[in-house]
């Protein structure tokens, strides 16, 4: 599996006021394994992350913890904590459900967005280009979780969008793999076109039809990458 380098952001700072330092720890060790600078399989050090993060023990043993319990890690006995590996059931079982709740979902947003959804949706239409044309992984994979968020809010219905969002997060790894696939930015970029435009003119079956194209486009491609 052949992935682009990434450069690793500046890890977090006490001086953000947005978050306890346990938060940072998990965020700033959550983005490093979605983007594979922290490969499936290695097994992490706590000094070396207290390091890197400027972050003290107590805060980086809950964030890791707390990844335990998300499944982004896994405890080995008389080893340490490893980053869970890439698992082939985990992204057919992800995408099946995806298929049953996301068709559903963009068919309640074809009938309910309202104009403030279009021009959210277009604003990340936009920066995708962008993102498009400087083939920047990281940031598609954002706007990619973004736009299908902005989907779910569209639905109006709130638990629907609230699955959706459990199910968008635990995409996020495999949202990297895939789209470091090559054309793969360009082609996600197109399926977004193509929805939006359905969901703007409220043809509630094309969009559905739309989304499980590009569902199983994204099936497809991971099925090579991995």
């Amino acid at each position: 599996m052949t992935l682009p380098q990434t450069v690793r952001p500046a890890p977090p700072t006490r001086a953000s006021a947005a978050a306890s330092l346990a938060e940072q720890a998990y965020a700033f060790v959550k983005r490093e394994i979605i983007t594979m600078r922290l490969r499936p399989g290695e097994v992490l050090n706590e000094a070396e992350l207290m390091a890197l993060t400027g972050i003290g023990r107590t805060p980086v043993h809950q964030a890791l913890h707390r990844l335990v319990h998300e499944g982004m890690l896994t405890i080995m006995p008389r080893k340490g904590i490893m980053v869970r590996p890439v698992s082939l059931d985990d992204v057919l079982a992800i995408i099946d459900v995806r298929l049953v709740n996301e068709t559903y979902c963009v068919e309640l947003a074809a009938r309910h967005a309202q104009q403030h959804d279009y021009d959210a949706l277009q604003a990340l239409l936009e920066r995708s280009s962008v993102c498009v044309a400087a083939h920047d992984i990281e940031g598609m994979m954002d706007i990619d979780r973004e736009f299908h968020l902005t989907i779910s809010a569209a639905s109006r219905n709130p638990v629907l969008a609230e699955i959706l969002r459990g199910l968008h997060e635990r995409s996020l790894r495999f949202w990297f793999i895939s789209l470091s696939a090559p054309h793969h930015l360009e082609d996600v970029h197109e399926e977004h076109l193509e929805l939006f435009r359905l969901l703007r003119e409220r043809d509630a079956e094309g969009a559905r039809q739309s989304v499980q194209k590009h569902i199983e486009s994204f099936r497809a491609t991971l099925f090579k990458r991995i």
